[in-house]
């Protein structure tokens, strides 16, 4: 059996392997989207295909919907070549439950896969004209965050931009210069109005977009590639609008448990690539099974139905609440405190870490007691219902292959979000007390003791990468394993710092407590344990 569309017709195995196939016209919405295309989108990886197409194949499935989306990938086009096109641009989508079983689809409603690459003819032709149809409605992106900068962080134009803004259009190579190369097709065209939905993991995601767009058209109107009106145009919301989104749901790379029993199942030609650009996809997607989007409605040329597929349609203030609160309370700062604790502990996975009783009542501690007083409640989330499901469902889920290694990457530009927020919060409001904090400060000093580069046992570790590594370091130098008195050496410098932590921690009060706490981690082989304890069964 192989996952393509001769899968359509071979329904009876599959569904013996409890494999479900949709129930549409397949040949029919291909079709229909090469007509009247209304969705395209950009970044073709898993959480396009495990969580943004399956909203699609709901729609396609209770008759909603009869095209289906056309999948562009700006980056890695072997992606495109390996795992679209064999497939005829099917997946096979793998939930994974916490108690071991998995449920498994085959996602078809992406009807093309096509390479975002302007010296493609064919290709990018294809989009022209998709971008051409007024029947468009959406464009939506997953291109990870760096997907949209066009500056280093001195703020100066990466050279490939500023060689795109100088060459033109038709010569564009970056995403944001392709889609604004797109865009002007559109305003050429009869300038049909247009929603560019940016769906990244990333704070006011919608507006990261727009100014992309806006700066590229910008230029080129300057170097007189496009007229002043598609600047213009860009810029009308009622024309072209940049809606903002909340998205969540952990995709991890392929595991090895899943293409196993695939093909133990029967089901050919399952096995992971590495491409050139050295991504590690296969024509599998596993994932969790609790997934969240929320999108800010305000689309100038219609949309399909979204909120039938389980989308939260709103407004962009309670977009903005949604992120937060999950940022900032009910996942991220637990993320972070597991990652730097787990790699201190030994551990290499954040399932396990959720059977380690203190490091249980750590990210107890900071959602439930620290965080829920200052939680941001969206309205359409109960913060504490979301927060319960993060720990009692998706962190422990022992089939999620997510590391603290991984999540401790770049904590430095984390931390200022995930614990500086809420540490503001109790600074702001009169009937809390900052001292009051036990877990947050925790999780602090905790950080400072994983930049040490020494576990709990005393061995060296290796410390994730972080773009302030270095920096930090010079500052805690000082500071040496089985000597508790060295942090009187002063953490003030790091400490104080609003850019790290949002708040400056020694004017908040909070610096002598994280002090004292590093210092009782340093005391020796096993002190990181010891302090967890002491400090978590005293908070009780």
């Amino acid at each position: 059996m192989k996952l393509n569309r001769s899968c359509l017709k071979n329904r009876e195995a599959f569904e013996k392997i409890s494999v479900k196939l949709p129930n549409y016209d397949w040949d029919q919405m291909v079709q229909a989207t090469e007509e009247a295309p209304r969705w395209i989108h950009f970044g073709a990886g898993n959480i396009f295909r495990g969580f943004i197409a399956e909203l699609q194949q709901r729609l396609l499935e209770e008759g909603l919907e009869e095209s289906g989306i056309i999948a562009a990938d700006t980056f890695d086009f072997d992606i495109i070549d390996k795992i679209y096109t064999p497939y005829d641009n099917m997946t096979m989508m793998v939930r994974l439950k916490p108690d071991g079983t998995m449920e498994r689809e085959v996602i078809a409603s992406i009807a093309k896969g096509v390479k975002a690459d302007i010296s493609n003819e064919a290709d990018f032709g294809y989009l022209v004209k998709a971008f051409k149809n007024p029947s468009l409605q959406m464009v939506s992106f997953t291109i990870t965050e760096k997907g949209y900068a066009l500056t280093d962080f001195k703020g100066e134009l990466f050279p490939f931009v500023k060689k795109d803004m100088e060459a033109g259009p038709h010569k564009a190579t970056h995403a944001m210069s392709v889609v604004t190369a797109l865009l002007l097709e559109r305003f050429q065209a009869g300038g049909f109005p247009l929603a560019l939905v940016s769906m990244d993991n990333c704070s006011h995601n919608g507006e990261k977009l727009k100014s992309s767009v806006v700066s590229i058209a910008e230029a080129w109107v300057t170097a007189g590639f496009a007229p002043a009106e598609f600047k213009a145009w860009v810029e009308d919301e009622n024309k072209v609008s940049f809606p903002w989104s909340m998205i969540d749901k952990i995709t991890p790379r392929p595991a090895e448990v899943v293409e196993k029993a695939l093909m133990e199942d029967g089901i050919e030609e399952m096995a992971p690539v590495i491409t050139s650009k050295n991504t590690y996809i296969a024509p599998f997607v596993n994932a969790e099974v609790p997934q969240y989007l929320v999108v800010e409605d305000r689309f100038p040329a219609g949309r399909p139905a979204l909120e039938k597929a389980g989308v939260y349609m709103t407004d962009r203030d309670t977009v903005n609440k949604t992120e937060r609160m999950k940022v900032t309370t009910c996942l991220n700062p637990l993320h972070t405190a597991l990652a730097v604790y787990g790699c201190l502990l030994g551990y290499e996975s954040i399932a396990a870490e959720m059977k380690d009783k203190e490091l249980k009542a750590l990210v107890e501690r900071i959602g439930y007691v620290e965080g829920m007083p200052v939680v941001t409640d969206p309205g359409i989330l109960k913060p504490v219902d979301f927060l319960k499901e993060v720990i009692e469902v998706r962190l422990p889920n022992p089939f999620i292959p997510d590391t603290p290694q991984r999540i401790a990457t770049d904590t430095s530009q984390k931390i200022s979000i995930r614990f500086g927020e809420t540490i503001k919060a109790y600074l702001e409001e009169e009937n809390l007390d900052v001292e009051s904090l036990t877990a947050i400060p925790l999780a602090i000093a905790g950080w400072l003791r994983y930049l040490l580069g020494v576990d709990d046992n005393g061995d060296s570790m290796e410390i994730s990468s972080d773009p302030m590594l270095s920096e930090l370091k010079e500052q805690l130098k000082d500071i040496k394993f089985g000597e508790k008195e060295s942090v009187k050496s002063g953490l003030n410098g790091i400490l104080s710092s609003p850019i790290l932590f949002g708040t400056d921690l020694v004017k908040a009060g909070l610096s002598g407590k994280i002090e004292v706490m590093l210092s009782k981690m340093l005391a020796g082989p096993g002190a990181i344990r010891k302090t967890l304890q002491e400090y978590l069964n005293s908070a009780h």
